[in-house]
């Protein structure tokens, strides 16, 4: 039994590797004695194919992410309600999303100089393409730092590709679901804001 449908999957290694980039916080599953350990961190594929983390000492799933330990991680792109309102054709509601399944293998990489060079080079990434602001490898704040974060690398075994984007439909239909998945993240983002921060 293949779930989700074949349609809604995406094996594309070059799509997941997008949406690893372009939605780089990551949820990172660990499991101990049948409990579940979860954090949300940013993880970045490198050039070999691995995702790099840090994460604080006092985290409790610090522990769990060295070792060749197992874990879960799951990235998240898009997401929202599909209304029947949208489709040139009756149809049902439905949720459509973007999400990329990684099961790997991790272990601590102890190197302080590493860690120090990999804040460095995951702040450069996610500062691109404008890189409005450079963290220098002297900046005193950052080696402060290092004795509280712990660096991780995951190896990944295996991905999942789960791209729900009414591809089981009409070609108009297809591109006003996708329109549609543009304009309600676009105007949930606004409301959130307005409505719980007053901003």
């Amino acid at each position: 039994m293949n779930y989700p449908p074949k349609i809604h999957q995406d094996n594309d290694i070059n799509h997941m590797v997008s949406v690893i980039k372009t939605y780089p916080l990551a949820t990172v599953i660990s499991v101990k004695n049948n409990t579940p350990f979860i954090s949300h961190l940013p993880l970045i594929y490198n050039e070999v194919g691995k995702l790099i983390g840090h994460i604080d000492k006092q985290n409790p799933q610090a522990a769990l992410l060295k070792n060749s330990n197992l874990v879960t991680v799951i990235f998240s792109g898009p997401q929202c309600y599909i209304s029947p309102s949208i489709y040139t054709t009756t149809q049902l509601p439905t949720w459509n999303y973007i999400k990329v399944h990684l099961k790997g293998t991790v272990n601590a990489i102890e190197s302080k100089e590493a860690l120090k060079d990999s804040i460095i080079t995951m702040t450069a990434f996610l500062e691109a393409p404008e890189h409005k602001y450079v963290l220098e490898p002297n900046n005193q704040r950052m080696l402060g730092s290092l004795d509280y974060i712990e660096m991780f690398e995951i190896t990944i075994d295996a991905w999942e590709g789960k791209f729900k984007l009414s591809q089981d439909k009409k070609p108009r239909d297809i591109k006003n679901a996708c329109a549609e998945l543009i304009r309600a993240n676009q105007e949930s983002i606004e409301f959130f804001l307005n409505k719980v921060f007053n901003i």
